[in-house]
């Protein structure tokens, strides 16, 4: 086999998904290789919702990128994750929280103004029961045919894992959390 027997696809769709440490920054890395080619890029967040730099990131970036990259932070943060969840926080305004992302991530991946979109944290909201598996197929299946989509978290349902073309999964060997230290800022988020 040549290269000349390769095709190109119109899109993608790119899962990063399991326990390791990674997924979100892969995905910010996708948006720098995409805007850097001239796409427009969507890059919406599905959990978190408190200060972390690839949101300061994509907020000093924005302005040079105009029109092409819009991002969309939504969610209510952690959600059913012990003492990292907001107790403050119901079911319900999480559950809204993440119809509303959802929604904003199906127009995005759906109108054919984006060449990406980014659903962060998408598999973690559809872990946790916050959106349902129809939604996320939904989503895949009525993409725009010339969108790619990238879709991350943890715990992307392996019976979806044929709708992906290209999907990795991060395996943790090991993590300071679990030795108690907290996230370090630059590096954790």
């Amino acid at each position: 086999m040549t290269f000349e027997d390769y095709r190109t696809k119109e899109s993608v769709v790119v899962v990063y998904t399991g326990e390791g440490k990674g997924k979100t920054s892969a995905s910010v890395g996708l948006m720098a290789r995409a805007l850097g080619s001239g796409w427009r890029v969507a890059f919406i967040q599905f959990i978190k919702t408190w200060n972390v730099g690839e949101h300061d990131f994509i907020y000093k970036i924005k302005p040079l990128f105009g029109s092409k990259l819009l991002f969309y932070k939504g969610g209510k943060g952690f959600y059913n994750a012990g003492d990292l969840s907001d107790k403050n926080i119901s079911e319900a305004e999480h559950r809204k929280a993440a119809r509303k992302t959802y929604e904003k991530a199906y127009a995005a991946a759906t109108s054919g103004k984006f060449d990406l979109v980014i659903c962060d944290e998408i598999n973690n909201a559809l872990h946790h029961k916050l959106i349902t598996k129809a939604d996320l197929k939904k989503l895949i299946k009525q993409k725009h045919p010339k969108t790619s989509l990238c879709l991350t978290g943890r715990n992307f349902p392996q019976d979806l894992l044929s709708s992906a073309d290209i999907a990795t999964s991060m395996t943790k060997l090991r993590h300071h959390f679990d030795d108690k230290y907290l996230a370090n800022k630059g590096i954790d988020f």
